[in-house]
């Protein structure tokens, strides 16, 4: 006994002469270097991809601290997680969402994504889907397009745009909302985008009704709302005096309010607030005149529209 006690003594003494002789060296030895590298890493992994710190922390554990592969582990398992909840959440309604304006020069996209609620319709992650869909589908287009010269419209339903590959990393989009799923908990739909392009001497007008202002700089190029619509026409005359910019933004405020179904054509009689083709119905900031007089005095002809309302029952919807 009198021995175990004179070795633990000793040991204390030993243990208590290295923290006091050489603190330096206990502080700075390999495995303090190694705690603090890993808590910057940790930090990194966190601000990058957005995942909690314990799935972070598990990922670099996993991989011996190795950033790359854990990060590519971490959206792995988001993805995975991603689609369970997709499976659990697809009876859930989504009848909220976001309407998204993409316009790149001679061409334009509107694109509707839906979730159940309008607080995640107002989430960063959220509007990023919105804006991945439709790039996609713009880059899709002008490749499928590149060479042509005449007015082009594609449609995408459900099916068709989720199967788009992205250029960020070639995934469709089914798995960017499976991840956004498995982010933001809450069930959603890519319900279907237009794209159009036009020659030289037409002009696209754009209007979206219910902007959301836009907080991240990434989305400079987007307009978000709840109601969306592209316009296409042309001026009669080359050079006309006409603000063709404001004439077409104008155009599509109408489209938004007035609901038409179809452009019609000049000879149809002027209607009331019942009639659903454009050029007779009474224009929305004018009632005295129809939208086909207010064209004719401004000089300019109407070739088509694409008009998205957030949640609307669509023809094709009622069918099915």
């Amino acid at each position: 006994m009198h021995s175990a006690m004179v070795a633990l003594r000793s040991a204390r003494a030993q243990l208590s002469r290295i923290l006091s002789v050489q603190p330096t060296q206990f502080l700075h030895c390999p495995g303090i270097r190694l705690m603090a590298a890993d808590k910057e890493l940790l930090l990194k992994l966190r601000k990058k991809t957005g995942y909690s710190f314990t799935n972070c922390k598990k990922a670099l554990e996993k991989f011996s601290s190795d950033l790359q592969q854990a990060e590519a582990w971490l959206h792995e398992q988001a993805q995975k997680e991603g689609w369970s909840k997709a499976s659990k959440l697809q009876g859930r309604k989504t009848k909220e969402g976001l309407i998204g304006l993409l316009q790149n020069g001679s061409s334009a996209v509107l694109v509707e994504v839906n979730c159940e609620t309008d607080f995640v319709a107002r989430n960063v992650k959220f509007q990023q889907l919105v804006q991945q869909a439709a790039m996609t589908a713009m880059a899709h287009c002008h490749s499928k397009h590149a060479n042509t010269i005449d007015y082009t419209k594609n449609s995408f339903t459900t099916e068709e745009i989720t199967q788009l590959k992205t250029s960020l990393d070639s995934c469709p989009l089914s798995d960017h909302l499976a991840l956004a799923i498995g982010h933001l908990g809450e069930n959603m739909t890519i319900r279907r985008a237009a794209w159009v392009t036009v020659p030289f001497d037409w002009h696209i007008g754009t209007y979206v009704h219910g902007m959301l202002p836009v907080a991240n700089p990434t989305f400079a190029e987007m307009t978000f709302g709840k109601y969306g619509a592209l316009v296409i026409y042309r001026p009669l005359e080359q050079n006309s005096k006409v603000n063709l910019s404001e004439l077409g933004r104008r155009l599509g405020q109408h489209i938004v309010g007035m609901m038409p179904l179809s452009v019609g054509t000049m000879e149809d009689p002027p209607g009331d607030d019942t009639e659903t083709k454009m050029l007779a119905q009474p224009f929305l900031l004018d009632p005295g005149t129809t939208v086909g007089q207010f064209l004719y005095t401004s000089g300019v002809s109407l070739l088509d529209f694409v008009r998205y309302e957030c949640g609307e029952v669509t023809e094709m919807a009622k069918k099915a």
